[in-house]
C-alpha cells in the first residue's frame, strides 16, 4: 500500500514537472521585446515603464543601437518590434518577407528631427541647402553661414541610425558624408560632444535637445529665401503645429515595426501606444504626439 502511495505521488510529481514545462511557452507570452531606433529610446522606455505598471504580468525589454539594428532584428526573428526613425527601406521589406517575417508599419509618434550648435554660437538659423553643404564637406568654415571665422567641427550619428539615413536622404540629397563627420554612438552622444565644442554642429531628435543649457537648436528655413523656423515654442517646447503643417522644414513619422499585425499582448500594447494615454506619455517626453484624425 505505502509502494502503491509513493507511486502515485511520484506520478503526481512527474505530471506536475511536465505539465509546467508545457506551459512555460504560455508563462513567457507576457514578454514583449523592443529594439532599434536611439531616436525612439527615451519614448518607448517610458512607455513601457507605464504600461508594465498598469500590466504587472507584461515585461517589455527596450534596447537601442539605431534602427538598422532593430530592422535586422525583426528580419532574423530576435525582436517582436523594431523601433524606427525612417521608413523601412525596399530591399528591408524584401528581407524579411524572404524569411516569412511579413513587416507591418505602425507610425506612433512625430519629430522635429533638430541641428544644434554649441550655444556660445551666434548662427541661429540654417537653410536646408547650407546643412546639407555643410555634412557633405561643401561648406566648412562658420563664416560662410554668417558665423565667424573657424572651421566647423561635424557631429553625426553612425550609418545604423535611422536619423543618419533621413538626413543623408532628405538634406544631403544621397551625398555621401563629409569623410571628417565624427560618428557617435547615440544622440546623447552628439549633445555632449556638441555640447563641449564651441565649433560643433550635430543633430537628432528634439526631445535630446530641448532642455540642454549648453546648446542651441537652430531655426531651419526650407528654401534660401523662406522664414527661419524653430522647432520650439515660445515656452521652449516642440512646436506641435509647425510639425503637422510641415512648415518646419525636418518634420518626421516615427515608427514601430512589427512581423504581421500584432496579436494578444503585442496588440494591446501597441493599442495603447496609439491611444489617449500612449499619446499623452509621447507629449510629457517632449515628442510630436500623432495628429487627430
Amino acid at each position: 500500500m505505502n509502494r502503491l502511495s509513493d507511486a502515485r505521488r511520484l506520478g503526481a510529481a512527474v505530471l506536475t514537472v511536465v505539465m509546467t514545462a508545457l506551459a512555460l511557452p504560455e508563462a513567457f507570452a507576457g514578454n514583449i521585446t523592443i529594439k532599434g531606433s536611439d531616436t525612439l529610446l527615451i519614448l518607448s522606455q517610458r512607455w513601457a515603464e507605464e504600461y508594465m505598471k498598469k500590466n504587472p504580468g507584461i515585461t517589455i525589454q527596450v534596447t537601442g543601437g539605431g534602427t538598422g539594428t532593430g530592422i535586422a532584428a525583426l528580419i532574423n526573428g530576435t525582436t517582436d518590434f523594431a523601433n524606427a526613425s525612417r521608413k523601412m527601406k525596399s530591399e528591408e521589406k524584401a528581407a524579411a518577407r524572404a524569411a516569412k517575417h511579413e513587416p507591418v508599419e505602425i507610425p506612433v509618434a512625430m519629430d522635429a528631427l533638430s541641428i544644434v550648435v554649441n550655444k556660445s554660437n551666434p548662427v541661429a538659423s540654417l537653410s536646408l541647402t547650407q546643412v546639407g553643404k555643410i555634412y557633405s564637406g561643401y561648406v566648412n568654415n562658420w563664416k560662410q553661414v554668417g558665423g565667424p571665422d573657424h572651421s566647423i567641427i561635424r557631429y553625426s550619428r553612425e550609418s545604423s541610425s535611422g536619423t543618419y539615413s533621413f538626413i543623408k536622404d532628405e538634406v544631403l540629397l544621397g551625398r555621401d558624408y563629409a569623410p571628417d563627420c565624427q560618428t557617435m554612438p547615440g544622440t546623447s552622444a552628439v549633445a555632449e560632444a556638441v555640447a563641449r565644442d564651441p565649433w560643433g554642429i550635430g543633430f537628432g531628435g528634439v526631445s535630446y535637445f530641448a532642455k540642454a543649457a549648453d546648446l542651441k537648436i537652430l531655426s531651419i528655413k526650407k528654401t534660401e529665401t523662406g522664414p527661419a523656423i524653430s522647432p520650439l515654442g515660445p515656452d521652449g517646447q516642440p512646436n506641435d503645429s509647425v510639425v503637422y503643417d510641415n512648415s518646419y522644414g525636418l518634420s518626421r513619422y516615427l515608427f514601430m515595426y512589427a512581423v504581421g499585425q500584432p496579436t494578444g499582448d503585442k496588440k494591446a500594447y501597441s493599442d495603447w501606444i496609439l491611444g489617449p494615454e500612449g499619446q499623452a506619455i509621447v507629449k510629457q517626453v517632449e515628442y510630436i504626439p500623432l495628429p487627430r484624425k
